[in-house]
C-alpha cells in the first residue's frame, strides 16, 4: 500500500488509536495550526510538543511560534537529504541544530 508522504527521510512508524479522535480533542488553536501544517503531524506528537512548548514558554501563541520554527527545523533536514545542501530551506538547519525542541 503506497504512502501518502511524499518523498520524505524523516521517520515514520505504524500507530494504533483513533487519530480523528485524537485530532478533534486538540484545543481549536491548534487544530488550525495543524490543518495549515506542511508536514503530515501526527495529532499526539503535536500536542506533546505544543504542551512542552506551552510549558516552557507559558504562552500559547509563542507556544505555537515555537512550533513553526520545529517544523522548520524538520523540513530542513529533509531538504538537505532530498535537495541537496544548495536547496534555500536547508540555510535554516544550521541556525537551529544546537537546540532541542523534544
Amino acid at each position: 500500500m503506497a504512502k501518502n508522504l511524499g518523498a520524505t527521510t524523516l521517520k515514520s512508524r505504524k500507530r494504533s488509536g483513533n487519530p480523528m479522535r485524537d485530532y478533534d480533542n486538540l484545543p481549536p488553536e491548534l487544530r488550525r495550526w495543524l490543518s495549515e501544517a506542511a508536514l503530515p503531524w501526527r495529532p499526539k506528537s503535536v500536542q506533546q510538543a505544543y504542551q512542552k512548548a506551552v510549558a516552557r514558554t507559558g504562552n500559547p501563541q509563542s507556544a505555537l511560534a515555537e512550533l513553526n520554527r520545529l517544523q522548520e527545523v524538520l523540513i530542513s533536514k529533509d531538504a538537505s537529504r532530498i535537495w541537496g545542501r544548495d536547496h534555500p530551506d536547508v540555510k535554516l538547519n544550521s541556525l537551529w541544530c544546537g537546540r532541542r525542541f523534544r
